[in-house]
Formats: C-alpha cells, structure tokens, sequence
C-alpha cells in the first residue's frame, strides 16, 4: 500500500496535473481502492474544519507584507543598498542576490515571492555587468529558497499546525541554520569566483561615503522584522497577529515613502489573493488526503515497516533524509511537505528526536527540492524572470547551491545544538 500510494502521487505529478488536483485525486482514489467507508462523504467537513484554523490567517498576512514592499519600491532600494556594501567581495552582486534574499525572506515568509522579488531587481545586471549567467541566476534561486527557513516562514507556520509544535521554537531554531546558510552560499560565489575570475562581472565602484548614504535603504525590512518577530518574543502577538502587525508596519512604511496608493494596494491585494488561493487549495486537499492516509492505515504501516528493518535510529534518519532528497527531484516542496509529514515526523520522534530540530532539517529539505530540476519551483520562477535564455542555465547555476545545502543538513544532523541552542536559551 505504501509503494502505491507514492507512485500513484509520482505518476499524477509527472502527468503535469496541477498539484492540489493531484492530491485530490490521490485522497480519492486511495478512498475507493482501500477503504472499507465512504470516506469522500467527510471532504466537505475536513475543508471546513481546517479553513477555519486561527494559524492559517498568517499565510496571506506574510505574502501582503512580501507584495507591499515589492510595490512600494522598498525591496529595490535594499538590494541597491546591498549592493554597496557586499560588491567588494569576489562575486560582486551575486553576494548582494544572497543578502538581499536573506533580509527579505526576514520579512516574506515565502522562497518564491523572495526569489521573485530580489530576481526582478537583480537579473538586469547580468548582461549589463558581464556576470556568469548560470552562476548568478542560480545565486537568485538558491538565495530565494531561504525565505522558508528564515523566520517568519510560512513552512515552518504549516509545519507546526500539522505537528502541533510551537511555532515561536521553530522559528528560533531556524535563525541561526538560516545565516549559516547563507554565509555559505556567499562562500560557494567565493570560491567559484577567485577560481574563474571572469565570472565575477565588473567590480563596483563605491566608496564609504556612498555606502553609509544607503544604510537608511536597509532600515525597513529590519523594522518589519523587529515589528513581527518582537512583537512574538514580546509576548504581545501571536505569529497569526505578529504578520498582521507586520502587514501595517509595511503600509506605514510605504506611506512615508509616498508609495501607498489605491492601485498599488489593488496590485497587491490581487497578488496575495493569487498566492494564497493557490496554496490554501493543496492545504486544504492535503488534509484530505491525510484524513484518508491515516483511516487506511498508511502512517502505522511506515511506521510499522520502519520498526521491522532493525536499523538503528541515525541510519532510519538517513533512509528518510535520501526519501526526501528524491522525492524533492519529483514533487513540490509544499505539496512534499504537507503529505509526507503526517507520516514520518511520529516516526522520527518515535526514534527519540526533537520535532523542532526535524522541522529545521525538514525546512533544509524542501529548500533543496526548491532547487533541483525537474519540479524545482525557484529554477522555474528565475527562468520566467530572465527574458532570455535556458532553463538549464539556472539548473546549472544551482548545482553548487545544492552542495551548500547538504552541507548544512550534515552540520545540523552531527550538531543538533546549532537549531536548539536558541529555542533552549529561551524556553527553558
């Protein structure tokens, strides 16, 4: 039952139907095939029991917020700012791309309106400087897939709503995998560069008087995330209400920059309601599709199959982290995250780990199925930004971004401490 399952969800995937109809159909069909009850006659009442989860509001809370800065001319000014002061470095701009990526998905929440937003501003310097072209569109999707493990993060959001985990102690456990992260992606543009100098564009002149001129540029996003993640820790918002918070601060932001106007709220407002019925249809059908994986019984089959191989507890975690990194060559890592969690997280903490550390190394999973062809959603969303050029240049471009990343999927599986530190330093 279980290989079936995942090769039905492969095989409706690979036929390019849209994800939540894939699930759908998949929930259906497992109904019809293996279950002894009607189970079709609940999906009307499972819809409406997890549409009306309070947590779930902070989904189109966080792409608002991402759609006002794009529209009111902050994230541009950031990555101008960026500009200036990470150019120096061999790489130039491509060291902007990962620290502009960085601040936004401070802010965002989400990998693609992240890799959306700093891909618009950035890819037009890359015929105008002579960069690499793989290397920096691949700088752009790499970069953009921290926006789901940075906090505030709506990954880490749905996560913690399937897992019943604290959502504050994932996304202190996320903060410091998510720098690390990024200081390797700037590591890897390092590298490459010095080793093939031409690749690095031309040099931008700037000097420290133009550096310092721009720090007011950078002030913003920090404000936001000081208004959503304070206002957490402060205790005076739930995450649900720290993105709404998070949403006005980004209005009174663009008012003071003379930004906020009808259309540009209309162009926003259409954006996020664009994203979110996208994303709320395959949570909602996921749910479904959950509801029918545990009547028939999937999740204690795994579970089952897991206890009888005999392996000890860090080789069925690494049996689940290579599932997972095939599995992100196949699928999206949404759709991924919600139809597989159910199913491995009792497993893993049934081996005695912390459902907050999994979360993370979950997190750097789906990062990864961000960037690896063929479903890999941020090498779509750069190509479509460029307007010319392969898809395989952006495939190309990512490879040594996917190292990175199992870089520090090894790190955090050897020195659990560098996603816990946090969480214990204030939750004890």
């Amino acid at each position: 039952m279980l290989s079936v399952t995942f090769a039905l969800l492969i095989i409706l995937i690979l036929a390019t139907i849209p994800v939540a109809a894939a699930l759908g159909l998949l929930g259906f069909i497992l109904d019809w095939t293996f279950s002894p009850m009607p189970l079709h006659s609940a999906f009307g009442d499972i819809l409406w029991q997890n549409s009306i989860e309070f947590l779930l509001v902070a989904i189109p809370m966080f792409i608002l917020l991402g759609e006002i800065m794009l529209r009111s001319d902050i994230a541009a000014r950031m990555y101008e700012a960026m500009s200036q002061w990470l150019s120096w470095l061999p790489g130039g701009l491509m060291h902007s791309n990962i620290g502009s990526c960085a601040m936004f998905a401070a802010t965002s929440g989400s990998s693609v309106a992240t890799a959306a937003t700093v891909g618009t501003v950035a890819v037009p310097e890359i015929e105008k400087r002579g960069y690499n072209r793989p290397l920096f569109l691949g700088s752009l999707a790499a970069g953009g897939t921290l926006g789901i493990l940075i906090p505030p993060s709506v990954g880490l959001i749905i996560y913690g709503l399937l897992t019943n985990t604290s959502v504050p102690k994932l996304y202190l456990a996320g903060m410091i995998p998510g720098l690390i992260l990024a200081g390797l992606f700037i590591a890897c543009i390092v590298v490459l560069c010095v080793l093939r100098n031409d690749w690095g564009g031309e040099c931008i002149k700037t000097s420290w008087r133009d550096r310092f001129a721009t720090l007011p540029d950078l002030l913003p996003p920090l404000f936001i995330f000081v208004v959503v993640i304070g206002s957490i820790y402060g205790g005076i918002a739930t995450p649900t209400e720290s993105a709404s918070l998070g949403v006005v601060a980004a209005l009174f932001l663009a008012w003071t920059r003379g930004a906020l106007s009808i259309n540009m709220l209309r162009q926003a407002i259409e954006g996020t309601m664009k994203t979110t019925a996208m994303l709320m249809l395959i949570i909602l059908v996921a749910a479904f599709l959950n509801f029918v994986l545990a009547i028939i019984g999937l999740a204690d089959a795994f579970q089952g199959f897991i206890e009888n191989l005999g392996m000890p507890p860090y080789a069925v975690l690494m049996a689940i982290v290579a599932i997972y990194i095939v599995l992100g060559c196949f699928m999206e890592s949404l759709s991924m995250l919600i139809t597989t969690t159910p199913i491995v997280v009792p497993v893993v903490v049934g081996l005695g780990y912390d459902p907050v550390w999994f979360g993370i190394v979950m997190m750097l999973l789906l990062e990864t199925a961000l960037i690896t062809p063929p479903i890999g959603m941020n090498l779509y969303v750069v190509h479509s930004i460029q307007k010319s050029g392969a898809i395989n240049d952006v495939i190309v471009g990512a490879l040594p971004f996917v190292v990175a990343m199992f870089l520090i999927i090894l790190l955090i599986m050897v020195f659990p401490n560098i996603a816990l530190w946090l969480p214990s330093v204030l939750y004890q």
